[in-house]
């Protein structure tokens, strides 16, 4: 809703045909120009004016004066066009608009500009007038056909393109654009069918029902196709290969001819391999020019039952160009498989047991497959066929019983009873083996449940159990340990140093390689003590820590006179001291000590060899008789011994 500065009210509504009126309470004044509307044609107008029908109304307009209508003609409203012919015209007097021209075509003038006029007193000179603006938009039907821009399409497409390859769009007018596409649905094969023309139609399938009679509304153009001649891979004569081939097969076995050719015109020759990854054990092998599948290694469907090679086809003058074709080997079963028995190796029998009592049941297996199942046959072996312990029994259903032929048992007698079974299968070449059941004497108790099968059982008292004798058995074996550890301890144990000299007869003779430095050895002891004893005993600090203090002990064994003197006698005094300082303490051997060594053991063929208590000397002393005394003393005779000139060595 508008209002204008005169009073002028303009209603417009959409979805109704525009009604406006001029309102004016000064009779015969002028109202002025309205404003310009907007008008778009309902879906009904606009069809009718795409049609060219003359007549057709677009829209209705109503201006109202406010002058007394009964006053002459001064309320009376006249309708005029001032801008839109010759496309539209106004009634005079309803004031509705309408098309006036046949041929009106959106796709040639889509929008127009309608000014409509109303005048008061009937249009008369000198009556009183406004204007309105109608802008009028013409709606779209389908009338147009669809149209190709070329009667005529060329391309080419590569004959190794996939099947959903895009061949191209060709491009069409009608109801806007519009393009068809065209995908490959067959491998193409330049050799084949190099060429291929197609006709394309395109037609509106949704075509106005006003307008059926014209015609069909559609238009047609022809697409010519060229395949270009690409260098494709070779190519096999079967997508696959399936072959079945005896487990028997003797090495060299022609397995399958492998055919593969050039496609292209130029026909190149192509070498086969096979692909290693598909045989990594090498039980095939492809003749290189012929395509022969053979075979280098034997097979064994209880190993591999399967084989699927993948056998590679190379053109010779382009090595990129490889395909390739799988090869599924079946290996049919042959009878090479000896029957076994399953799992049931051993058995036992109660000490209880009686004649005919079934000790065991036994199975067979056999790793082949015969198309007509498995079937054995069960007997003792020739060895065991008069056993007296027991006998089979073949339930003809692949099983067969092991029962026993007395009673009797004794544990005590025989434990372990070995049984030899043979058993052979049903298929051509008939396989045999022959397995051992053992079979153990056990105890029982009423209901057949083993109590034992161990000798050990039987000579236990019957009062001890397993438990306690383990048990018993730890204990001892703790008391021996903890006893050997004690004897250990004790053996390790220092010995105490004896004071008897009756009992210290064996005596060590050390050898000193390094002698003293004498008065200018300075490093191992103070010389000055031994020199001057008083000076040293004015130093009751100083003292060694594996002795009493020298002055003290000194003072304890020497006389004062003895120590008070100078010179050699004081040196004299202190060596007595020392001397008699480890003669009294015999159980604590001193540092410094004086050992006799003369006890050399009994036994000796020479004696004693010790010059001590010797009343003769070297000179004097004769050795000849160290020739006597055999091959140990042969070096020392030859040291001390008498030359031929019987002159004596000096040594």
């Amino acid at each position: 809703f508008m209002r204008t500065s005169l009073g002028a009210a303009i209603v417009f509504d959409k979805q109704s045909p525009l009604l406006f009126m001029f309102t004016s309470r000064q009779t015969n004044r002028s109202i002025g120009e309205l404003s310009s509307l907007e008008v778009i044609c309902c879906s009904v107008e606009c069809m009718n004016a795409k049609q060219n029908i003359m007549g057709t109304s677009v829209i209705q307009l109503t201006a109202t004066d406010a002058d007394d209508p009964t006053y002459g003609n001064s309320a009376r409203v006249v309708y005029s066009i001032v801008e839109g012919q010759p496309y539209f015209s106004v009634d005079a007097k309803t004031g509705v608009v309408r098309v006036s021209l046949a041929d009106m075509d959106r796709e040639t003038r889509e929008n127009y500009t309608v000014v409509i006029q109303a005048k008061d007193m009937g249009g008369q000179l000198g009556g009183l007038a406004g204007t309105t603006t109608v802008n009028v938009t013409l709606g779209d039907i389908n009338d147009n056909p669809p149209m190709f821009d070329q009667r005529l399409y060329q391309m080419s497409i590569p004959e190794a393109a996939p099947v959903g390859f895009s061949g191209g769009a060709y491009l069409g007018q009608g109801q806007g654009h519009w393009a068809e596409r065209r995908d490959v649905k067959k491998p193409l094969n330049f050799e084949g069918k190099p060429s291929y023309t197609l006709k394309v139609e395109g037609a509106n399938t949704h075509l106005d029902p006003s307008l059926r009679h014209r015609g069909p509304f559609k238009d047609v153009t022809i697409v010519h196709v060229s395949v270009e001649d690409v260098d494709e891979s070779p190519q096999f004569e079967s997508p696959e290969y399936y072959v079945e081939l005896s487990e028997d097969a003797e090495i060299g076995t022609l397995v399958k001819t492998i055919s593969a050719r050039d496609p292209d015109a130029a026909n190149n020759t192509v070498r086969y391999s096979i692909d290693k990854s598909s045989d990594p054990e090498k039980f095939f092998y492809v003749e290189l020019t012929t395509g022969s599948l053979m075979t280098v290694r034997s097979l064994d469907r209880e190993e591999i039952g399967w084989h699927n090679i993948t056998v590679l086809a190379m053109e010779m003058n382009n090595p990129t160009k490889i395909s390739s074709v799988s090869v599924a080997v079946r290996v049919l079963d042959v009878n090479d498989n000896p029957p076994t028995l399953t799992h049931y190796l051993e058995a036992y029998v109660c000490e209880n047991a009686k004649a005919g009592q079934l000790v065991q049941t036994v199975t067979a297996v056999d790793l082949d497959e015969p198309l007509g199942g498995q079937r054995f046959y069960y007997s003792l072996a020739p060895e065991a066929a008069n056993n007296p312990n027991f006998t089979l029994r073949d339930n003809q259903d692949n099983t067969a019983w092991i029962l026993t032929r007395r009673g009797g048992w004794s544990h005590q007698d025989q434990t372990v009873f070995y049984l030899p079974i043979f058993i052979s299968d049903g298929e051509q070449p008939v396989q045999s083996s022959t397995s051992t059941l053992t079979v153990r004497v056990c105890s029982c108790d009423h209901d057949g449940n083993v109590l034992s099968c161990t000798a050990e059982a039987y000579i236990l008292p019957a009062s001890l159990s397993r438990g306690a004798l383990i048990a018993i058995l730890a204990c001892i074996f703790v008391l021996l340990v903890m006893i050997l550890l004690m004897l250990s301890l004790r053996t390790h144990r220092k010995k105490p140093f004896l004071c008897d000299e009756e009992e210290n007869v064996h005596e060590n003779i050390v050898r000193y390689d390094d002698e003293g430095g004498g008065e200018e050895d300075t490093e191992a002891f103070d010389i000055a003590a031994m020199w001057n004893p008083r000076e040293a005993h004015h130093h009751p600090g100083k003292m060694r820590q594996d002795m009493l203090p020298e002055i003290e002990s000194l003072s304890r064994y020497v006389p004062q006179a003895c120590v008070m003197g100078g010179g050699d006698s004081s040196v004299h005094g202190y060596v007595l001291a020392k001397l008699l300082d480890a003669d009294m303490d015999a159980c604590a051997p001193p540092y410094d000590s004086l050992q006799t060594y003369a006890y050399e053991g009994e036994g000796s063929v020479a004696e004693s060899l010790s010059s001590l208590q010797s009343g003769t000397s070297n000179t004097d002393h004769e050795y000849d008789y160290l020739n006597d005394w055999g091959p140990r003393f042969k070096k020392l005779a030859e040291m001390y011994g008498v030359l031929e000139t019987n002159t004596p060595q000096m040594w």
